[in-house]
């Protein structure tokens, strides 16, 4: 019998703005409660730079604010229909768990960990992408549960994970392609120690072009904007599979650089990603052909060991063949 349930959830809005929260439904204690709370590095970084978008400030925000220490009430009867509920859910039926670590060296917009504890025994489920089939329905559950939005499945339809998308390497679509509306780049050192500073902030509605170039948008320059994140796979980068890199070595330089890189879609959809001296598998080739088309390193793959160039090379040329 289950006796108790944890679900762990992890938001991730550039470097210093993240929410770690979990949520503990106690079965055999008939209650629910929030367990823990790391918040990195507090409210007061979240204007600390310029911004290419602030969709995602209202997101944190809120997150924040709903962090209680209510204790939820639970009846017998409401027990026993969310057991009978679940159990018809089979939400991890099939399902196969993502590896992740506490600190991952790309990490995504998004993470979850759900820890099931049975009277004998207990089962440990994580994903960044790859979304037990049923969440949504579990979701559903829980708010029906809890007269709240547990999962915050509100939030999840602004995020662009696959729950509610579907990414390709040409772009992101739900009923149709989804317009690129504004893009940032960050990267800077993390020893010594820098507040993460854009370096890019690209804006499609009002053609602009600001941080280590300002300029007025042409239409020729968004074409080739946009024809070099379909290139180089830009937007499957959240995929396990574009980390072949970062999961076969660890970086030379430990103490090197971090960096992140934001998208925002039309109707304020993020997707994001952001990483700790490493990089997905295309990044080199996409920062090899900007520096050849603007002259400027703007990807800063100066930074990149020869050693770890070369395993980009050949991970990156391996994805680009598919």
């Amino acid at each position: 019998m289950i006796e108790k349930i944890e679900i762990t959830q992890r938001f991730n809005f550039k470097r210093l703005n993240r929410h770690y929260e979990c949520f503990t439904i106690d079965l055999v204690n008939k209650n629910a409660y929030y367990k823990i709370s790391e918040r990195g590095s507090g409210d007061k970084f979240i204007q600390e730079n310029p911004l290419c978008d602030d969709s995602w400030v209202g997101i944190l925000v809120d997150l924040r604010r709903n962090m209680t220490s209510k204790i939820y009430k639970l009846t017998d009867t409401q027990i026993d229909k969310f057991l009978h509920d679940y159990e018809d859910l089979k939400l991890f039926k099939d399902f196969e768990s993502e590896d992740f670590s506490y600190f991952e060296k790309i990490e995504l917009i998004y993470s979850c960990q759900v820890i099931v504890y049975s009277t004998d025994n207990y089962e440990e489920y994580t994903f960044k992408t790859n979304y037990p089939a049923n969440w949504i329905g579990f979701g559903e559950i829980l708010k029906d549960l809890f007269d709240f939005d547990v999962l915050h499945l509100n939030y999840q339809r602004q995020l662009v994970t696959p729950l509610y998308y579907d990414i390709r390497k040409d772009g992101v679509y739900m009923n149709h392609k989804l317009n690129v509306k504004a893009i940032e780049f960050g990267h800077y050192q993390a020893y010594p120690y820098e507040l993460p500073n854009p370096r890019l902030i690209i804006n499609f509605e009002r053609n602009t072009v600001d941080g280590y170039i300002e300029k007025e948008l042409t239409d020729n320059d968004k074409d080739l904007i946009l024809n070099l994140l379909e290139k180089y796979h830009v937007y499957m980068w959240i995929f396990d599979e574009y980390h072949t890199k970062s999961n076969t070595r660890d970086p030379d330089d430990l103490e090197g650089y971090e960096w992140y890189l934001e998208l925002v879609f039309e109707n304020n959809s993020i997707w994001h990603i952001f990483g700790y001296n490493d990089y997905p598998d295309t990044y080199v080739e996409l920062a090899r052909e900007i520096l050849k088309v603007t002259g400027m390193d703007l990807l800063e793959i100066n930074t990149i060991s020869s050693n770890d160039l070369k395993l980009f090379e050949k991970f990156g040329g391996e994805k680009l063949l598919d």
